[in-house]
């Protein structure tokens, strides 16, 4: 198959990422959630989740660019810093090998507006966040995990 190889790395990215959905998701409190400027929640494992998965891509494809749904503006805030830290907290259990900051500069490496030509990764961290606030089934990554 042409994309064997990226499969795999998205596959293992996917994985990661759903360790850290499931562990917040099992933990999860109103601290960890924040809503967005379009009214919309965004949790602690959306960020996460977009960390790992971009790193994943960027470290197996550093120039592929990303479509994602998040960045990590609203965590420089004084009101994100606790969340923020959060973020910090689950990913670096995956991504130990990576600082507080390396984590918000992985969350905009997905950034890329898109285009018509060349390859790009889309990725919508949580499929539907205000059912994995309710503690309804994962779908992170748009998988069904």
């Amino acid at each position: 198959m042409k994309y064997d190889s990226e499969l795999n790395i998205a596959i293992e990215a996917v994985k990661k990422a759903c360790s850290l959905c499931i562990t917040v998701q099992s933990s999860l409190v109103s601290e960890e959630t924040m809503i967005k400027k379009d009214k919309s929640p965004v949790t602690v494992a959306d960020f996460g989740v977009q960390a790992i998965i971009c790193h994943e891509l960027k470290k197996a494809f550093p120039n592929d660019p990303i479509v994602a749904e998040e960045d990590s503006a609203d965590l420089k805030t004084e009101e994100g810093k606790a969340l923020s830290q959060k973020v910090f907290e689950y990913a670096s259990k995956v991504l130990p090998e990576l600082k507080e900051e390396e984590i918000h500069a992985t969350i905009d490496s997905g950034d890329y507006d898109g285009g018509p030509e060349g390859r790009f990764w889309t990725l919508d961290p949580i499929d539907g966040t205000k059912g994995f606030l309710r503690g309804q089934a994962i779908r992170c990554c748009s998988c069904a995990c």
